[in-house]
């Protein structure tokens, strides 16, 4: 009797046989999708140096980097005069063209090896580079940077927003 009882439990507590799973229904075709603004881009690697201005001359459509400097970046004010403030990559640009520009910008650092020692962004936040005008752009490193000034290569990418 208590063998009996046992098994009926022990059959209770079986699982139910796999059932297969419940079919979706057929999806409507979905709405025609908006392919993302175009970006004009270039990407170039260049020789680093620490501390010393280099020239890249990298340009799309219009849109010329002349040049590139990497260092640490330390306040003009007196009062805070020997303190230091972190790592740059500051970037000299003209628009050539007749059409205002709002680029972005990104840049990596790697040593002898390969391994990326830093990387940082920028570009602009608000308005555009007009047309046949110059600005600088601060590219900050943030976190991994400590290694930075023994870079060996660089690349520099800009891409542009219509």
């Amino acid at each position: 009797m208590i063998s009996a009882l046992l098994l009926t439990a022990l059959c209770g507590l079986q699982t139910p046989p796999a059932q297969p799973p419940p079919t979706l229904p057929a999806i409507a075709s979905l709405p025609e999708i908006k392919p993302i603004q175009s970006l004009r881009f270039a990407s170039r690697g260049f020789s680093f140096t620490w501390d010393k201005l280099i020239s890249v001359d990298l340009e799309v459509d219009g849109l010329r980097v002349k040049t590139i400097f990497f260092n640490e970046r330390e306040p003009k004010n007196r009062y805070l005069k020997g303190r230091k403030f972190g790592h740059r990559a500051q970037l000299e640009v003209t628009n050539t063209s007749t059409m205002p520009r709002i680029p972005g910008f990104a840049v990596a650092v790697m040593d002898e090896e390969g391994r990326l020692l830093g990387a940082a962004t920028g570009g602009t936040k608000f308005g555009t580079v007009k047309a046949g005008g110059t600005e600088t752009f601060d590219l900050n490193f943030v976190q991994v940077k400590q290694r930075l000034p023994r870079g060996a290569r660089f690349v520099l990418s800009v891409e542009l927003r219509d």
